[in-house]
């Protein structure tokens, strides 16, 4: 997929030089490139997920007024790390006179032109965010695996016949094999596409519930204590945050320009999800409280025939969002890692096909052994996507502006240590909440 990349055995020279008549975009030789409207296709898959229902539950959390503004906040703390994280990433392409270089090797070449005192990092960013980026969306699987097993066995107890949820995870192991099989990003496409009109016909079916019969606003609380922000902020970070995926979606583009324009499809895409987010979040939270749940699916009513449809798309959405999450995971391992060890390229693709077998595997043991991962995953949510969503990307920027400065007023590295700052903090803390969560729930 990755073609004509240069990979970690090439020396890259630590002294920036930039040369302005070479284009990184315009040497790319992606195999199976997307066009824009698969790319957006993608970006709304992989940014509305399974978060999106736990949103009148993070509102719970923050009340309604503080609910937006935060939702809209920690959404354009997101849009902005991940616009000058690709910025920097193609700023280093440039410099290097390569047509593209990943996430973790972009750490690596920015640690190596940045300050002295972050330069003895640099041996250690690769494998480290690498580990990160493939054990975050590994999680994801895990938990996906879940939510479709629950999802099917509440619409076969109502139905058919009253089974243990293992069983139903034992079903998906074939499907899950069959959609993880296909290993590029265009032929997920229109997945993608069917998925998200699937999706959105299932957010109408929530919100018609949800409308219905609204109590006074009155009696839902514009600003709750902030000693609940912590879960609000793990909640909604994890909602919005697909930093693999959407770097993904990004490098499989025919113009990838056209990702980061003003106009262009990351702002746009993120908009919409931004507006659904809050959109379903104020209105949850208006309808059902403190009684919101985990998955608002949860509060609609249980054996009308429309409650049972939603529970069957969300169920088909989350199993193709499992093979764009897991994309990440077989990506990184595989490409940079596993397939250098194979000397024979013609049997790369049946290795790879087994390899990827090999996960599906892995999160369907994962997802048997601890049924509820949801309290583990925003454990790693809240720790990984603060580094990886904010604190990395500000990092890198100030590392490869080191040599050209930060502007007037040195206003990059005031905006990038007061991301530093506020991811750091926000992971600490989503991070002991979560793990207190975690104790209280097994207590």
């Amino acid at each position: 997929m990755q073609a004509d990349i240069k990979n970690e055995s090439m020396v890259y020279p630590t002294k920036p030089t930039i040369s302005d008549d070479y284009d990184p975009h315009k040497h790319r030789n992606v195999k199976n490139p997307t066009n824009n409207w698969q790319t957006f296709a993608h970006f709304l898959k992989a940014s509305v997920g399974t978060g999106v229902l736990a949103m009148p539950s993070a509102f719970a959390h923050a009340g309604y007024v503080n609910g937006i503004i935060l939702t809209l906040i920690i959404g354009g703390l997101a849009l902005y790390c991940l616009h000058i994280l690709i910025s920097c990433m193609y700023l280093l392409c440039k410099r290097q006179r390569v047509p593209y270089v990943s996430f973790s090797e972009a750490m690596k070449l920015g640690l190596q032109q940045g300050p002295p005192f972050l330069r003895c990092l640099a041996p250690i960013a690769t494998p480290f965010v690498d580990g990160f980026l493939a054990f975050y969306h590994f999680g994801i699987c895990c938990v996906y695996v879940v939510f479709i097993a629950e999802s099917i066995k509440q619409l076969f107890d109502e139905y058919v016949v009253v089974w243990d949820v293992r069983l139903h995870m034992c079903l998906l192991i074939v499907p899950l094999l069959l959609i993880f099989s296909i290993r590029n990003l265009k032929l997920l496409a229109p997945f993608s596409s069917a998925a998200n009109l699937l999706l959105f016909v299932g957010f109408g079916i929530v919100l018609y519930y949800i409308c219905t019969d609204l109590p006074p606003l009155s009696e839902r609380e514009a600003f709750e204590d902030y000693k609940k922000f912590p879960t609000f902020f793990g909640t909604v970070l994890f909602a919005l945050e697909a930093v693999g995926v959407i770097l993904a979606i990004e490098e499989n583009m025919a113009t990838p320009r056209a990702y980061v324009t003003p106009c262009g499809i990351m702002n746009w895409g993120m908009a919409i999800v931004l507006s659904l987010y809050v959109f379903l979040g104020f209105f949850g939270y208006w309808k059902y409280g403190d009684e919101a749940m985990g998955s608002v699916t949860l509060n609609i009513p249980q054996t009308e025939v429309m409650a049972q449809v939603v529970k069957i798309f969300f169920a088909i959405t989350t199993y193709i969002s499992y093979a764009l999450q897991g994309y990440v995971t077989a990506h990184i391992l595989w490409s940079k890692y596993l397939s250098k060890r194979i000397k024979d390229i013609s049997k790369h693709t049946l290795y790879e096909l087994l390899f990827r077998a090999v996960i599906v595997l892995l999160t369907f043991l994962c997802a048997i052994a601890i049924p509820d991962l949801s309290l583990f995953l925003s454990l790693v949510g809240s720790f990984c996507l603060s580094i990886l969503g904010l604190i990395f990307p500000a990092l890198l920027q100030i590392c490869v502006q080191y040599e050209q400065g930060y502007g007037p007023f040195r206003i990059r590295l005031v905006i990038n240590m007061l991301l530093l700052i506020f991811g750091f903090f926000g992971g600490i803390i989503g991070t002991y909440v979560s793990i207190v969560d975690i104790v209280e729930a097994l207590s």
